[in-house]
């Protein structure tokens, strides 16, 4: 079955002025993350993943009575941010956990898991 974990980071941590130049300590965790997303590779798990650029520079496309309007950024004041995705196809919820756990101790952010709804989403 397939899972997008959404990694979300703190808004006040992750500031857009200096997105581009991470911390050691931000490297550090990277680096640790490519090793974990190494062995879900290796396991056939990992089906993909990517981190996200900063909201401040993001589009939201909505509906509207003429049709639809783009427009630039976040609207509401943000505690956290969705800094990260990764889809993993694996045998079930309790195995989806535990990647989200390991990808939370590796990184020190919190991970929501949300089930694909595929062919395999009602078996």
């Amino acid at each position: 079955m397939k899972y997008l974990l959404l990694g979300y980071t703190s808004a006040d941590g992750w500031d857009a002025a200096t997105a581009g130049a991470p911390t050691q300590e931000a490297l550090d965790a990277f680096a640790a993350y490519q090793r974990f997303e190494e062995e879900l590779t290796a396991s056939g798990e990992l089906v993909s993943t990517e981190g996200l650029g900063h909201p401040a520079v993001s589009t939201t496309v909505r509906p509207t009575a003429e049709g639809v309007s783009a427009t630039d950024g976040p609207f509401t004041e943000l505690k956290e941010v969705l800094a990260s995705f990764a889809v993993i196809d694996v045998s079930g919820q309790e195995r989806a956990v535990e990647i989200a756990a390991r990808i939370v101790a590796v990184l020190g952010e919190p991970v929501e898991i949300r089930p694909v709804m595929g062919a395999d989403f009602a078996a």
